[in-house]
């Protein structure tokens, strides 16, 4: 991963380089602000390579971006871009009538090669996060990449909720995370955008593929949100996906793992976190702060998982603490 930010740079040129070194010649893109505000800017993004796709996130003071038809010429990103605004918000201007604004946790999309003017809305500046993919598999049977100007997600509610969990995914997984892991997520927020953007076919098999992806993320992130409730089920967590308990079964299965095993791993997981982050707290807390319904079920499946009991466990994480 790539990371860079203005600290780097003596306060009275942080603007300066910025605007030429990361926003021209990086992002292709002219950046603006007042002379006067410059002395205060700062700014700092991070760049992570997933495959042939880019994974940016960018933290800046306010200042104005325009992606003009000369920075296309100069240098063309022949890219499909899905936005998440992570704080504050976005305005977007296109075609310099067309405009919206892109609120925090919200999602927009569009190709490079398109012209657009964008700003932040508030003083806290811009905080987003930018999926860039070679356009060139994903649309050129589709569209003609001018026809994607920059738009919010707004026909298809039920897909942002999926694409927030696999790019969340995406984020926390390790720099040079298993494709068997990135692959999946990258190809499913793809074409969850283009199903919005209505390039394909919610009914198609690429969308269903990656509707069970974004399924199974949220599936996941669900039950670790919902991990200390004992009485969490897959009836609970497929009524909240809304979908079948049996689409759910089969979501699981074909992870390999099944819902009770995955419950049980993240249970085991969070047990074996508070076991050495919270001594103060008992092995009965912490059993049932974890989830599990008794104190038997809990020894058992650490047992099993770690060949030690809970007591044995955090003995040992003790005695290999540094005094």
């Amino acid at each position: 991963m790539y990371k860079w930010s203005t600290d780097q740079v003596e306060p009275t040129h942080r603007f300066d380089h910025w605007r030429e070194v990361r926003a021209r010649g990086l992002f292709g893109v002219t950046a603006e602000l007042e002379p006067e505000r410059r002395p205060q800017f700062s700014g700092e993004f991070s760049l992570r390579k997933i495959g042939t796709a880019s994974l940016i996130e960018l933290r800046a003071s306010p200042y104005r971006v325009e992606r003009t038809a000369a920075d296309i010429a100069h240098a063309p990103g022949a890219s499909l871009c899905i936005y998440q605004q992570l704080g504050g918000g976005g305005w977007f201007g296109v075609n310099g009538s067309d405009e919206f604004a892109l609120r925090q946790g919200n999602f927009a999309t569009s190709h490079t090669d398109v012209p657009y003017r964008t700003a932040p809305l508030a003083d806290d500046g811009f905080h987003l996060r930018v999926l860039k993919l070679p356009a060139a598999d994903l649309i050129a049977r589709h569209a003609d990449p001018p026809n994607l100007f920059p738009k919010p997600f707004c026909s298809q509610p039920s897909l942002t909720p999926l694409l927030e969990s696999c790019f969340a995914d995406l984020t926390e997984a390790d720099d040079g995370g298993d494709p068997v892991v990135t692959t999946p997520l990258v190809e499913a927020l793809a074409q969850l955008a283009l199903v919005e953007r209505g390039l394909v076919r919610p009914a198609s098999r690429a969308a269903l593929a990656a509707i069970r992806v974004g399924h199974l993320s949220l599936a996941r992130r669900l039950i670790t949100r919902h991990l200390a409730n004992a009485a969490l089920s897959p009836a609970f967590v497929a009524g909240l996906l809304g979908i079948s308990v049996r689409h759910l079964y089969a979501l699981f299965e074909a992870s390999g793992m099944s819902f009770a095993q995955t419950v049980t791993a993240q249970r085991i997981g969070e047990s074996r976190r508070l076991l050495k982050e919270a001594p103060e707290r008992s092995i009965s807390q912490i059993a049932f702060a974890s989830g599990f319904e008794s104190l038997a079920t809990f020894y058992r499946a650490f047992q099993a998982a770690h060949g030690a009991s809970p007591g044995d466990f955090r003995a040992q994480g003790r005695l290999a603490t540094p005094r």
